[in-house]
């Protein structure tokens, strides 16, 4: 029959089941049949024949006919995964009930009373009696259907190769096979790499379509961060009531790490062939990162079957938490799979960057969120994964993309979501010491990126990107001026050599974080000031030997570092500072930086363009929330420092014997906007008993000693020799030496970012914004009340 026919009939059925005020039997089967018996729908086609107005219309007003229509749709389900969907009929029901539930869980789960509809028992709705031992009829339908569609996904000849020998009465009981012999793709734990099957790969794609809906159903509550805030959908389906947990879960983690779309290594391929892959590969993304969202802060229950995947799984660690999936990720051991893991990441973050100096030579991909979220659970969830990443260069892979997309997303509101993610995966890197070491390698990719033209490494890199970001991003950045400087700061004491151009940025950022208008103009400004300075400090006293660039750019603007030691105190000049804030609202001249020439074949980077939708995001935690800190030892290793007694508050006496790290900051509790906007100013006046108790534990002591000594020397060098020639300075300056003269070095102070609920929540609601806004064909969720966030046009 043909397709308009079959979408007839089906449009028909719709308006029937709308227009029926009676309730319409389970067992009418002639009319629950139209749904899905006889059509060949396509999933655009459900969406566009059962309209939103007319789902919410039987919601309300024949609630039994709904209730069974989503009953009859997973009994269908069930009877699929039952059977193994022998005939092509079967598979098309299969199919068609997947896409109409696709279209109509967003509407249940918009409904608070419906909510509980899935979970509740429906006589006689279980498994047909495929367990003898329990009684599986009442089971919850949620439930039913999450077994059907993990069942579905490994079912011979409709989402994996059958391994049949031959002859038509061998049919694979689809109960019996050992799922793990299907793994969908070579790599973690399985070696062998099934040839690919586009037919396959559409069937895998709308059932995983489908339980992403199951999953959304956390979209429709508000942001909480009680962690008890578990979603039923994925604690079902990631626990050991799933038998295909651990195959599915290399299946999904394969799929996406070893996809090339390269066009399998052929520049221009994919200009030829249609990609099935990639719909695949984008919806496994987005499955996994749904099911590995877990608050790792407040527990790890012991309730895991021990017995799972021996051989891919570190045994020897204690049972993890009773999500298998999140299980399974912490307990990757083998150093070959993490290579296969960080080269397939690497390999998708760097392809947007492939396309800026070889356009249109590969496809390109639009999932790097939903990567950076990967890579980012990955790291948090298991630390030998983290450790493996810094062992060698290879972190420098997935550091280059994502400066790339921190610069290239900066003005843009927009990603603000991408911005975040990207600055605390380098938060979190920048914990480990080994992050900073690696830093020192020589930068020689030439990506094309609008920043000034340098020769350096990726430290310089790194601080040239975060000063454009500082000084040209989208003024909703400001919150994460914190982030950004702290990772220069634990990654100071490591670096060897600042190119010139880095130590000018640097300076600029202290020139400007210092002025005294803005150091006044918000309660929480001054600590941008503490961390440049602790960047310096760690800088001079251990790495005073490579970096006479940094040492000639303090000298060069000594007079910033005079000025913040006599910044004044008293009430006319703090009101005096504050006037000519009013005048100039700018925190940082734009056009003070001396930029220099863009590097050749990039583009600016470019705001939204209007009517962009965006979701929106909650506060990330403020940096001591954030982060902890660590002290690191002689032999290198880290202890934990644990904070003094209450930090002081304004006015109070600072503690005496403060070092030159120590940027302990008075915390007070205002709002934290920078720069603060009208409301704020109006809580909050700046007094001279609060900046005298931060005044007087700016760390400068080291910065005067050097200043001290070499500021003479210099000057006797430009008079003896009439020079005004850098070079020559820096000469000099390479072969100075501070030894004896500077105060005792400090302990390194490292923030390392710990786990907590409310960074928890940000990335529960950064992750459903992002699945939200990237599912558009078909539109999933469009247009429902969702409560998680809300979806905004720019």
């Amino acid at each position: 029959m043909g397709n308009t026919d079959s979408k007839l009939n089906f449009r028909k059925a719709v308006i029937q089941l709308t227009t029926k005020t009676q309730p319409v039997e389970a067992t009418d089967d002639a009319f629950w049949d139209q749904f899905w018996a006889d059509t060949a729908t396509s999933v655009q086609d459900v969406f566009a024949l059962v309209p939103a107005a007319e789902i919410r219309a039987v919601r309300e007003e024949s609630p039994s006919n709904l209730a069974t229509l989503c009953y009859k749709a997973v009994e269908k389900l069930v009877q699929g995964a039952e059977s193994g969907c022998p005939s092509e009929k079967e598979k098309q029901i299969v199919l068609n009930c997947s896409r109409l539930l696709t279209r109509i869980l967003p509407y249940i789960f918009e409904d608070p009373d419906w909510r509980g509809f899935f979970w509740s028992t429906v006589p006689g709705a279980g498994r047909g009696g495929s367990d003898d031992d329990e009684d599986e009829s009442a089971r919850p339908l949620a439930e039913s259907l999450l077994l059907a569609i993990a069942d579905l996904l490994f079912c011979p000849d409709f989402t994996v190769q059958s391994h049949k020998k031959s002859g038509p009465d061998t049919v694979e009981d689809i109960h019996s096979i050992d799922s793990c012999e299907y793994i969908w793709e070579a790599g973690v734990g399985f070696a062998h790499s099934p040839p690919i099957n586009y037919i396959h790969d559409l069937n895998r794609t709308e059932l995983l379509k489908l339980l992403l809906t199951c999953f959304s159903e956390a979209m429709y509550l508000l942001p909480s961060s009680e962690s008890n805030n578990l979603n039923p959908w994925v604690q079902f389906f990631c626990s050991t009531d799933n038998r295909h947990a651990l195959p599915l879960f290399t299946s999904l983690l394969n799929i996406v790490c070893a996809y090339d779309p390269v066009g399998y290594g052929i520049p221009y391929n994919h200009l030829i062939f249609s990609d099935y892959r990639e719909p695949l590969v984008e919806i496994a993304a987005q499955v996994l990162i749904v099911t590995l969202d877990y608050d790792a802060s407040t527990s790890i229950s012991p309730s895991v079957d021990g017995t799972t995947g021996s051989t891919v799984m570190d045994d020897a660690e204690p049972p993890g938490p009773d999500n298998l999936f999140v299980n399974y990720l912490s307990r990757i051991h083998r150093e070959e799979d993490f290579q296969f893991i960080l080269k397939g990441l690497a390999r998708l973050l760097s392809n947007p960057l492939i396309q800026t100096y070889l356009p249109n030579s590969t496809k390109k991909i639009q999932f790097h969120q939903e990567l950076l979220v990967l890579f980012w659970k990955l790291c948090d969830f298991n630390k030998k994964f983290l450790f493996f990443v810094l062992k060698s260069s290879d972190v420098l892979d997935v550091l280059v993309p994502i400066l790339y997309f921190l610069n290239d997303a900066r003005a843009d509101q927009s990603r603000v979501g991408l911005m975040h993610i990207g600055v605390f995966i380098l938060l979190l890197l920048s914990g480990e010491r080994n992050f900073g070491v690696r830093l020192n390698k020589p930068y020689s990719v030439r990506v094309p990126m609008d920043i000034p033209v340098f020769t350096g490494t990726h430290a310089d890199l790194l601080i040239i990107v975060f000063h454009k970001i500082i000084t040209t991003g989208h003024q909703r950045l400001q919150p994460l001026f914190d982030c950004l400087l702290t990772i220069i700061v634990n990654v100071s004491p490591y670096l060897k050599s600042l190119s010139m151009v880095a130590a000018n940025k640097l300076l600029h950022l202290l020139e400007a974080f210092s002025t005294s208008w803005f150091l006044f103009s918000a309660p929480q400004n001054h600590h941008l000031v503490f961390f440049l300075l602790e960047v310096f400090n760690n800088i001079i006293q251990y790495q005073f030997d490579g970096n006479s660039n940094l040492v000639y750019a303090i000298i060069r603007k000594r007079n910033v570092f005079h000025q913040l030691a006599n910044l004044p105190t008293d009430v006319p000049s703090i009101q005096k500072a504050l006037q000519r804030k009013k005048r100039c609202p700018e925190p940082i001249s734009r056009t003070n930086s001396q930029d220099g020439a863009s590097m050749e074949g990039s583009r600016p980077a470019a705001p939204a363009e209007p009517g962009t939708l965006k979701a929106s995001l909650i506060a990330t935690p403020d940096i001591d929330k954030l982060t902890e800190k660590s002290q690191v030892s002689e032999d290198g290793t880290m202890r934990s420092v644990q904070p003094e007694g209450l930090q002081t508050s304004p006015g109070t006496s600072p503690n005496v014997g403060v070092s030159d790290t120590e940027s302990e900051v008075p915390q007070t509790k205002v709002d934290r906007r920078r720069l603060s906007s009208g409301s704020s100013s109006t809580q909050w006046t700046p007094s001279p008993d609060w900046v005298m108790s931060w005044k007087s534990k700016l760390p400068l002591q080291t910065i005067m000693r050097l200043l001290q000594v070499l500021v003479p020397q210099v000057e006797k060098i430009c008079i003896d020799k009439g020079l005004t020639d850098e070079s020559e300075i820096l000469k000099f300056l390479q072969h100075g030496t501070l030894v004896g003269l500077l105060p005792v070095p400090h302990p390194i102070l490292i923030r390392k970012y710990q786990a907590n609920s409310g960074t928890a929540m940000w990335f529960r609601t950064y992750m459903w914004g992002v699945v939200y806004l990237r599912n558009v064909d078909p539109p999933i969720w469009y247009d429902t009340d969702v409560k998680l966030f809300e979806i905004q046009r720019v």
